[in-house]
């Protein structure tokens, strides 16, 4: 209440605000305009702040995914084809059997790894199911709660649903978009996308030890190989020689000796060195992801419980509900109890 020049007062009257819930339909009376609210009876959460438009650079997103999707199949058939070119022939010089063993590994970790590949890339990351929303009789209490409106797609999305603006479409379980696959990451094809790393790190590491082995054999005699063999037999042996300075000679030796490598010997030290960067990058990855399904998370969701007390259930059991085994297996595995008892402590 303020007094006027007048000595009269004047009253300020706080109206009250009218809203419409996109969940269920119904009028809800707010004491003060809010952006964001909640709906006390479907528990849907209305945002009524101004929608960012899409930008217009979507097309060349898609046209970037394709090329990284492109790169990343050329590389996979140059390692297969690569290696096969320039290792085989030295494998299948050593024995028939061994050069036989290894082409049946090789067969079936390309199989995998580009088989999960394409599933990943072609798979629907996960579309969320259509709910009914809007009207107040097919609108039960607490049938939308915390649910928000994807004003890109129109459509009710659930708390661990998010919209991707590149793929322009909202995804289940969204845990991110990644261009080397052209598709976002879900629901739909999160268990293919593990696959996928698990083989294609198998196949990465196999692809550099196929390689260093099959360099070993294709380098022409070292010099003086009787010497380094008794300098290594000395140090062995605890003479006055170091061992840095035998590991020097040696290296030096080796070194010198590549001068005369092959062709097919610059290949396979090309594929050793791209096998383990990718490897190492992939390894990496990888190990990100099973703590985050280990944790009962994505890779969104942990980004959005940053700074706050919200932290999911650490679990083995985790593990085994994403990759589908069955529930009495925890109860044979003596680790995954103990793990589990600790966290609940």
């Amino acid at each position: 209440m303020e007094e006027s020049s007048q000595g009269s007062f004047v009253t300020n009257i706080n109206e009250d605000y009218e809203a419409v819930c996109w969940g269920c339909g119904l009028n809800l009376v707010l004491p003060s305009y809010a952006p964001v609210f909640k709906c006390g009876w479907c528990g849907a959460i209305t945002n009524q702040n101004p929608v960012r438009p899409e930008t217009k650079s979507f097309g060349l997103r898609r046209f970037r995914d394709r090329c990284f999707v492109v790169i990343l199949a050329v590389f996979m058939l140059f390692v297969i084809c690569g290696g096969i070119w320039a290792a085989y022939p030295v494998l299948f010089s050593i024995s028939l059997a061994c050069g036989i063993f290894h082409c049946i590994t090789t067969a079936c970790l390309a199989t995998s790894t580009l088989s999960t590949f394409i599933l990943v890339a072609f798979k629907c990351a996960g579309r969320p199911p259509n709910i009914l929303y809007g009207t107040h009789p097919g609108v039960g209490n607490g049938a939308l709660n915390n649910y928000t409106f994807c004003n890109y797609c129109s459509k009710p999305k659930s708390p661990r649903t998010h919209h991707c603006r590149t793929c322009r479409m909202c995804v289940l379980d969204m845990d991110h978009h990644c261009p080397f696959i052209g598709n976002c990451v879900g629901a739909g094809n999160h268990k293919q996308f593990i696959a996928f790393l698990i083989s294609a790190v198998i196949s990465t590491i196999y692809a550099a030890v196929m390689c260093v082995y099959s360099v070993i054999h294709i380098l022409p005699p070292m010099e003086n190989r009787a010497a380094y063999a008794s300098e290594v037999a000395h140090v062995a042996h605890g003479n006055s020689l170091s061992v840095l300075r035998a590991v020097k000679n040696i290296s030096f030796a080796y070194i010198a000796n590549a001068v005369f490598i092959s062709v097919r010997g610059l290949v396979l030290v090309y594929l050793f060195v791209a096998s383990v960067s990718v490897a190492i990058g992939l390894s990496v990855l990888l190990w990100q992801q099973l703590s985050y399904i280990y944790e009962g998370k994505t890779y969104l969701s942990h980004l959005s419980s940053q700074g706050t007390e919200e932290d999911g259930e650490k679990s083995c059991r985790n593990l085994l509900l994403f990759f589908g085994c069955p529930h009495s297996i925890e109860w044979h595995l003596p680790t995954i109890r103990k793990l589990r008892k600790r966290h609940k402590t």
